[in-house]
C-alpha cells in the first residue's frame, strides 16, 4: 500500500501510535462487551478481514460511525438504493448499536461491515474485499491511512453532511500538516454549513473541494402511519396529560431531568417524562434510577396497555424516537447538559414540538442559533430552568402550538440537502 499522503514523520508516528493502541482498542472492546456481548463479535472485521465481495460487483461504501450517523445516512441510502438499483450497498459502523439500527432500518438491503482499525495492513484488506467504485464518509469522521488508501486506488472520496465544530477544528490544528493533507486527499467535502465550511478550509482543506449543501437531517420525511401509531402511543399515556420527553440523554443527564421532572410534577401533577437514553447497555440503569427517586416507571419493552399510572416511560427500544416524539408535547434534546455537544435537534422541530436544550451543543452550534433565532428552540442552564420552561410550555397549549409550527416551517424550509448530495454523487461517479 502507498504511503500516507502527508509528511512521511507525520504518517510514520500517526502509524505506530495507531499499532501501539490495537491491544487498548480490543481491550476496550472487550471492556464494552461486558455491559453489550455484541461487541465480543466480528473482531476480524475490525482488522479488514471479511469475506470477499464478488468480483462483478459495482460496490458503493457508506461509512456512519454510530447511530446518529447510521440515522442521518438512512436518506442516503435509500436514495442511492432507488437511482442506481444494480450496485450494493457495504455499510461499515463502529458501534454495534450503530449495526443494530441499520439492520433494523435497511434489513438485508445493504451489507454490514465493522469499519477497519486505521493501519495500512487493516485498510488494505479492507479495500481488497470490498473494492468500491466510490466511498462516502458520513459527518466528521477522518482517517488519515483510509483516505489515503482510497486516494491511491483512485477510489473518490466524499465527506458527506460534514460538520466541524470551531471546538474539533482547534484540536485538528494540533496536528498541522498531517490534518491538511488528509483532508486533500478527500474528493468533496459536502459541508453543513457556511461555518463548517470555513473551518475544514482553516485546516488546509482545498477550497475547490468544499460545497455548502445544507444538512441531510433537514430532509426528513415522515411516513402517514408513524403520526396514526404515535396517536395510538399517546391514547395509551393518556391524552389528558402533558408529556415531555427527554432524548438521547447521557450519564449524567437523567439526575438533573428526574430532579426537574420532581418540580414539573409539582405544578402539574399529571405529566408524563418520556426518558429515551442515548445508549442501549444503560437501559437497566436509568430505569433503576428513575425508580429510586419514587416514581412508577414502565418500560417500552414492556409496556401495559395503559400508562395512566405511570410515571416515566422508559424508551428502552432503537429507532423508534420518531415515535416517541411524536406522542409527545414538547422535547429536551440530551447530550447538551452535560459536555458532550448535544443530538440532532431537527427531529422533532419537523413533528412541530418546542425544543429545549442545554447549555453545550457545539455539535450542532449552527443550527441550533438558526432554531433559535426561528423562535423554535430555547437552552436552559440547569435543572431549575429546564423545569421552569417545561412548566410553561405544558401549561400553554397556544404557547406549544406556536414554538413548534416555527419548528416545523424552518425545519420545511431548509431541505434540499439530499437532492444536492446526489447530484455530488452523479459528478463523481
Amino acid at each position: 500500500m502507498a504511503p500516507v499522503n502527508c509528511s512521511r514523520l507525520s504518517a510514520a508516528l500517526y502509524t505506530t501510535g495507531h499499532y501501539l493502541i490495537l491491544p487498548w482498542a480490543f481491550g476496550y472492546l472487550m471492556w464494552r462487551g461486558l455491559r453489550n456481548r455484541a461487541y465480543y463479535h466480528d473482531w476480524g472485521q475490525r482488522l479488514g478481514f471479511g469475506e470477499a465481495l464478488p468480483e462483478e460487483s459495482s460496490v458503493i461504501w457508506v461509512h456512519a460511525v454510530s447511530v446518529g450517523e447510521v440515522q442521518a445516512a438512512l436518506p442516503i441510502l435509500t436514495r442511492l438504493r432507488e437511482r442506481y438499483p444494480g450496485t450494493t450497498l457495504v455499510v461499515t459502523t463502529t458501534t454495534p448499536t450503530g449495526k443494530e439500527r441499520l439492520k433494523q432500518a435497511m434489513g438485508n438491503a445493504v451489507i454490514h461491515r465493522y469499519l477497519p482499525y486505521d493501519v495500512p495492513g487493516a485498510v488494505r484488506r479492507f479495500l481488497d474485499g470490498v473494492r468500491p467504485v466510490m466511498a462516502i464518509v458520513m459527518e466528521t469522521e477522518i482517517w488519515p491511512n483510509l483516505f489515503a488508501g482510497c486516494q491511491h486506488r483512485g477510489i473518490p472520496l466524499l465527506l458527506a453532511n460534514a460538520r466541524l465544530s470551531d471546538r474539533s477544528a482547534a484540536g485538528y490544528q494540533r496536528f498541522g500538516r498531517l490534518s491538511r493533507d488528509v483532508l486533500q486527499n478527500i474528493s468533496v467535502i459536502a459541508a453543513q454549513s457556511g461555518r463548517d465550511a470555513e473551518n475544514f478550509l482553516s485546516l488546509g482543506a482545498a477550497p475547490e473541494s468544499i460545497k455548502v449543501t445544507g444538512s441531510v437531517k433537514f430532509d426528513i420525511r415522515l411516513p402517514p402511519s408513524l403520526l396514526e401509531a404515535a396517536e395510538v402511543l399517546r391514547r395509551s399515556w393518556g391524552v389528558d396529560r402533558g408529556i415531555w420527553i427527554a432524548a438521547s440523554t447521557h450519564e449524567g443527564e437523567e439526575e438533573q431531568i428526574l430532579e426537574a421532572f420532581g418540580r414539573v410534577r409539582g405544578h402539574l401533577p399529571k405529566a408524563l417524562l418520556v426518558l429515551v437514553p442515548r445508549h442501549p447497555e444503560r437501559f437497566d440503569r436509568v430505569a433503576a434510577l428513575s425508580q429510586k427517586a419514587g416514581w412508577r416507571v414502565a418500560r417500552r419493552t414492556a409496556m401495559p396497555a395503559s400508562c395512566e399510572a405511570v410515571d416515566v416511560f422508559l424508551g428502552d427500544t432503537m429507532g423508534e424516537l420518531p415515535l416517541f416524539y411524536g406522542a409527545s408535547d414538547l422535547a429536551f434534546v440530551g447530550g447538551s447538559l452535560m459536555d458532550i455537544g448535544g443530538h440532532n435537534m431537527l427531529e422533532p422541530a419537523a413533528l412541530g414540538l418546542p425544543v429545549l436544550v442545554g447549555p453545550w451543543v457545539h455539535n450542532f452550534a449552527e443550527i441550533s442559533e438558526r432554531l433559535d433565532a426561528a423562535g423554535a428552540l430555547e437552552r436552559v442552564a440547569d435543572a431549575a430552568v429546564l423545569a421552569e420552561r417545561v412548566i410553561n410550555y405544558l401549561a400553554d397549549a397556544n404557547l406549544r402550538h406556536g414554538t413548534g409550527e416555527k419548528g416545523r416551517q424552518f425545519v420545511e424550509e431548509n431541505g434540499g440537502a439530499l437532492d444536492r448530495l446526489e447530484t455530488i454523487v452523479q459528478e463523481l461517479l
